[in-house]
């Protein structure tokens, strides 16, 4: 299975129509807030239109397990057919012998700090999070924390990014970080 890992999309239709013709061939969505809306501290971001990343993003919503962002409100899910307004959300896979654990916590990265989920999660859990726009890969107190960064408004000198989680019959498989035209940045096997 193929999971396309996105964040802070900020209300580009331009970077999300980038980043999902890059990755056709996925199997779910997963997203990790911060949808239409571009905040406060943030400039435009390039192509924005928060009525078009809607329209995009409704017919894929029997794919898309999402998360609520910190720019995210009520109103928004009342043009998203999706549910949009968890603080978090639980994935489980199959797992073998493997250094992850077949769980995923996603959650947007506002709420809830490392030291928190450390008491929170079993050690091998992926924790993938968005938020800071800045990419991240590693591993912490035996949690491996994941953050795709910004599809739309990077600051980070990875540039505009998504993440890419594959599993298999074994469980968690490898990450990837990848710039939205679909370039592995850095990836790691499980």
């Amino acid at each position: 299975m193929k999971i396309l890992v996105l964040s802070d999309i900020h209300g580009s239709a331009d970077c999300l129509n980038t980043a999902l013709s890059s990755f056709s061939d996925i199997d779910l969505l997963l997203l990790c807030g911060d949808y239409l809306n571009h905040g406060p501290r943030n400039p435009l971001p390039e192509g924005w239109n928060p009525k078009g990343v809607a329209s995009i993003l409704n017919p894929l919503a029997d794919k898309i397990i999402s998360v609520r962002g910190n720019c995210d409100s009520e109103v928004d899910e009342m043009v998203l057919t999706f549910p949009c307004l968890n603080a978090y959300s639980n994935l489980f896979f199959p797992t073998a012998e493997r250094k992850l654990n077949g769980r995923i916590f996603v959650h947007h990265g506002h709420l809830y700090d490392r030291e928190k989920l450390k008491t929170w999660l079993p050690k091998g859990t992926l924790v993938v999070s968005g938020h800071t726009h800045v990419t991240l890969m590693e591993e912490d107190g035996g949690l491996f924390f994941f953050n795709p960064g910004s599809i739309s408004l990077p600051k980070c000198v990875d540039g505009k990014t998504c993440g890419l989680i594959e599993t298999d019959e074994g469980g968690i498989k490898r990450i990837g970080l990848c710039s939205i035209d679909g370039t592995v940045i850095r990836s790691i096997e499980f």
